[in-house]
This record gives C-alpha cells, sequence and structure tokens, in this order.
C-alpha cells in the first residue's frame, strides 16, 4: 500500500456476463443515490434528537519515503508539527473522523524509542533525533483528539529497510543488533517471519507505543512476506529463510514451506490482537490486507493470490476475530469486472463470522494522478455510497493524505459536501465494552451551548443537536470542548440535546434543553 505502486497486472476480462452486469447495476442502483450514510429512525417527539450517523472515514498518513508527512526528511522540528497541524486540519475539513499514522514504516521509529532508532523519513538520518527535541507521535495524538480525531498508530512488522532509504541503519536498528534476524531480498532489508526472536521484538514495539501513547488503534497494512522481486536477468528471488525453515524442521515441523510461512504470519496476527487486548482493551486492532484473498474467492475474480504469493491468509484472521476492524484494500475501479468492488467488498461481508467493523480501503490517490489512472472525484464517491449499500459495511479509508493537500477535481468539497456532508461518529464497538458517559450539566445562554460532563469517565465526543423548526442540526465536537455556538438558522430555535460519546462510540443520554 504505502509504497504507491500496483501490486501485480490484472488480467480483466472486457466484458462480463448478462447476470454479473444486472447484480453490479441493482448494487449501484440502490447506493449511489445522494443520501446520508442510514437513514434515522423517526424521532419519538419533536424534541427527542435523531440518532447520528455511525461511519467510519478514515485516511492514511504515510511516512515511508516522505509519501505524506514529514513533506521531505529533515525538516526542522517546528516545520514537522506545523505540516501535521495542516493535515489534521485538512482532515476535519474534510470531515473525516480518523487519521492511520504510520509511525514504523522500517523497523525504525517515528518517535523516542529504546527498542528501535529514529527514522530517517523524520530526520535525515537514521539515528538522529529531531531538533529541537520533540515526541512527535505524542503531538499528532494531542492534535488529533484536540479536533475530535482518532488516532491509530501504524506499524510494517517486517519491512527492515526501504529502498528509497538513502542513510546507514542506526546503530540500535535489529539488523546491527541482531543481524542473523534479517534478510537481504532485492532492494530490501527484511526481517524475517520465521524467526521467534523477530516475532517477539515487533511485538515489543507494539506493545510499548500502546502503553505509551493515548492511540485509539493499532494498524498493519499489507507487508508480510515480501513482494516477490525479480533479479537483473529477470528471474524471481526467493526469500531466504532456509536457515530459519531448517531450524522449524529439525525442531520435529511437519508443514511444507508455504503453509509454514502462513503459520508464521498467523500466529504474529493472533499474538498481536492478545498483546494490544492486554495493555489496553478499548485499542482497536486494524488489519488492511491486499483486496483479492484468493483469485476465484468469489467466482469471477482473478489476478494477485495474497495468499500464495505474501503467505497472507487474511480471511482466517477475519473468521478468527483476531482484529477489531478489517480494511481490505480494493483498489479498483467498480467497473473492473475481474477486481468488482462491489463484488468484493460482498464476498467480504459474509466472511465476517464475528461482525468486526467492514472498513474497506479506497486507492482515493488515483484521482486526478495520470500515473495512476487519472480517476475523477466521483469514481471515490461512487465507492463511498457502495460501501454505504452493502449491509455490514460501514465505513471507508482513504489512501492517502497528500491527495487531500492537493485537492484535485475538487476532491475534498465533494466529500465535505456530497458524500461527508453529514458529520459522523465512529461506529461502536460492543465487542471491547465501554461504557456510555453519564448525563452532562448543560446551559444555554443565546446561541451558545455551555455543558460539563457528569459523574464517571469524562467523555471522548460530544454530540450537541439542535432543532430549529422542525429541522435538526448536528454537531460533533472533541471531548475537551466545552462549548458550542449554534450557527445562525432562519428557523426558530426550539431545542438543543447535549449528550457524550466514550472512545468506543457509546453514546450516553441526551440531556434536552426545551426552548419556549
Amino acid at each position: 500500500m504505502d509504497s504507491m505502486r500496483s501490486r501485480a497486472p490484472f488480467r480483466i476480462p472486457r466484458a462480463a456476463s448478462h447476470a454479473l452486469f444486472a447484480s453490479t447495476a441493482a448494487v449501484l442502483m440502490a447506493a449511489c443515490a445522494p443520501r446520508p450514510a442510514a437513514a434515522p429512525a423517526p424521532a419519538a417527539s419533536p424534541d427527542a434528537p435523531p440518532p447520528v450517523w455511525r461511519e467510519f472515514r478514515g485516511v492514511w498518513v504515510a511516512s515511508v519515503a516522505n509519501i505524506d508527512w514529514p513533506s521531505r526528511p529533515g525538516l526542522p522540528a517546528d516545520s514537522q508539527r506545523a505540516e501535521m497541524v495542516r493535515l489534521l486540519d485538512r482532515a476535519v475539513a474534510t470531515k473525516l473522523n480518523a487519521v492511520i499514522l504510520q509511525v514504523r514504516p522500517a523497523g525504525d521509529a517515528l518517535y523516542p524509542s529504546a527498542l528501535e532508532p529514529w527514522s530517517e523519513y523524520l530526520t535525515g538520518a537514521q539515528g538522529r533525533p529531531p531538533s529541537p527535541a520533540y515526541d512527535p507521535l505524542e503531538f499528532a495524538v494531542a492534535e488529533a483528539h484536540r479536533r475530535g480525531l482518532e488516532l491509530h498508530a501504524w506499524f510494517n512488522p517486517y519491512r527492515a529497510r526501504h529502498p528509497s532509504a538513502t542513510t546507514p541503519q542506526g546503530a540500535s536498528h535489529l539488523s546491527n543488533r541482531q543481524p542473523g534476524l534479517v534478510r537481504t531480498y532485492g532492494r530490501h532489508l527484511w526481517m524475517d517471519p520465521g524467526e521467534d526472536s523477530v516475532r517477539a521484538h515487533s511485538l515489543a514495539v507494539i506493545r510499548d507505543v500502546v502503553r505509551r501513547y493515548d492511540v485509539d488503534g493499532v494498524h498493519i497494512d499489507d507487508y508480510f512476506y515480501p513482494y516477490k522481486e525479480r533479479d537483473a536477468a529477470g528471474a524471481l528471488i526467493p526469500f531466504p529463510d532456509d536457515s530459519s525453515y531448517a531450524r522449524y524442521q529439525r525442531g520435529g515441523g511437519r508443514l511444507g514451506r508455504d503453509d509454514w510461512r502462513r503459520s508464521n504470519v498467523d500466529r504474529f496476527v493472533e499474538e498481536m490482537y492478545r498483546t494490544v487486548k492486554r495493555e489496553k482493551p478499548w485499542v482497536q486492532v486494524g488489519i488492511s490486507p491486499f483486496g483479492v484473498w484468493r483469485p476465484g474467492y468469489p467466482p469471477q475474480i482473478t489476478g494477485f493470490d495474497a495468499y500464495q504469493e505474501l503467505y497472507a491468509d487474511s480471511r482466517k484472521w477475519l473468521r478468527e476475530g483476531w482484529l477489531d476492524y478489517f480494511t481490505p484494500q480494493l483498489y479498483w475501479q467498480t467497473a473492473r469486472t475481474g477486481v468488482s468492488y462491489p463484488v468484493l467488498l460482498g464476498w467480504w461481508v459474509g466472511e465476517n463470522v464475528h461482525r468486526r467493523h467492514m472498513w474497506p480501503g479506497n486507492f482515493t490517490s488515483r484521482v486526478g494522478n495520470a500515473t495512476e489512472g487519472n480517476w475523477r472525484t466521483d469514481e471515490i464517491v461512487e465507492q463511498i455510497y457502495i460501501t454505504r449499500g452493502q449491509a455490514g459495511a460501514t465505513g471507508n479509508v482513504h489512501f492517502s493524505m497528500k491527495i487531500f493537500m492537493q485537492n484535485p477535481d475538487s476532491l475534498v468539497e465533494r466529500l465535505a459536501n456530497d458524500a461527508y456532508r453529514e458529520p459522523a461518529l465512529v461506529p461502536a464497538t460492543p465487542w471491547l465494552g465501554g461504557r456510555a458517559p453519564s448525563r452532562p450539566a448543560v446551559t444555554l445562554e443565546g446561541p451558545t451551548v455551555r455543558f460539563t460532563p457528569g459523574a464517571g469517565a469524562p467523555p471522548a465526543r460530544w454530540v450537541v443537536q439542535a432543532r430549529h423548526g422542525d429541522r435538526w442540526r448536528t454537531a460533533i465536537l472533541p471531548g475537551g470542548a466545552s462549548s458550542h455556538t449554534l450557527a445562525a438558522d432562519s428557523l426558530p430555535l426550539r431545542a438543543v440535546a447535549v449528550s457524550g460519546v466514550d472512545r468506543l462510540g457509546n453514546q450516553g443520554e441526551p440531556v434536552i434543553v426545551r426552548v419556549p
């Protein structure tokens, strides 16, 4: 995902069957009419506020190769912070509600770590701290929460060096501290997933971040075993894990190498979920695999086989419930039959036996990008509405933040004023528990609503809803807010409702102030 390149060529038939076109057309007709994320239930009384829309609206912020942030390595700390603020402000302007920030691109760290060196994408040289000193992740979390955005920490569990790197590995990098765990593979360095010490190290890195930072989620993407590389003659390069596989066999292991590789990744995914929950049960775990599990699932799907090529049995992780949200990278246009967006989405929902969150990923950076197909914003808007039309799917994640800063084809305005015109809370996560905040104290002073938390834990979000005439207007505010000035309206103000929402989406009972 974060390398901004296509994974493999797809051979797509020029025409689909009549049945496929009929089914796809039905999905599009149902899904693409302009409408909010879900139709609210009728209010019990004129002063009872309608339900708030629920939809995950996320964006990836990639640090590898300085795709999104920071814009180049070695910027002064003040410039890095200013860029982060602009990104978060643009996310708010687009009416997104979550940011997925890459904090470990290649065995390095965009935060102070005793386990791994500072990233060269941040400071210009691996191991060099920012100047003047500050904690970029602590800053990003605080600024995101100040704006009512969730922040999820995104890790690459196995990559040890990316081809875009230009400086030597730092002294504390795993390739220097334990070189026997790291393999040279084509243009990359890769931590061998078959080494127990690699799994333990990557889990320790994730545990450290969850323990020290107030992140809302932990996230990994589609990089497990590496995408295959070729040598100068064009021959495929085998991944060099002979030594770790031989050790496995000497210990009595009987799996073939492919199944053994998949089992290594399975163990990491399962242990990652358990590790995060032991530290902070409320922190969500998300995985964003390649959008196709295997060709032929469902039957019309063709192309790259992530199960065979990356040893990623992503269907198993979903069916075992080793995650809280699942974000398959559905990076193709709706009309591409062999990788049909609505067909793949429907299939993944059908595999979601534990009813975890299903938030597909969208290649939004293809909008206006001539090298990536030069999509129009209409394609992304259509995909959002298709997601809403699919029962069991409740949001999207966009790759990546840079495209929102560039804003081709009025992308930001189209989302903010069309697909995302209604504000939305992140869907609740009932299997992780939580408790709805108690009723707040609320006063109304002219157009200004003031509120303070009730007993117990303070809210992570506030919902302020105002009824002018018979029309309700909703605002979602960060938990640190204590007042809100209502927008002017030609109709008289009749009621205001204020409720708190905890960090897992549980909404408390509103306090309603009626205006005579």
